[in-house]
């Protein structure tokens, strides 16, 4: 039985959020593409997730404080 949580809980961004994905790897220069990823080790895939995550609390804190 597979376990994947690597689900959008939002549908409607998913679009959205695989053109975030490849803008963060491609600015820290991670090769990735579309589809199967296996050639990349766990660091650069996890830091791709990490900057997501990184970038999206930025933004929720300025808007938080309304900027």
């Amino acid at each position: 039985m597979s376990n994947n949580t690597n689900k959008t809980n939002v549908p409607e961004a998913k679009e959205a959020m695989d053109r975030f994905k490849m803008e963060v790897a491609s600015e820290l220069g991670v090769p990735l593409s579309n589809g199967y990823n296996g050639n990349l080790t766990s660091a650069q895939n996890g830091s791709v997730g990490g900057y997501m995550v990184k970038k999206m609390i930025e933004a929720q804190e300025r808007q938080m404080a309304g900027k």
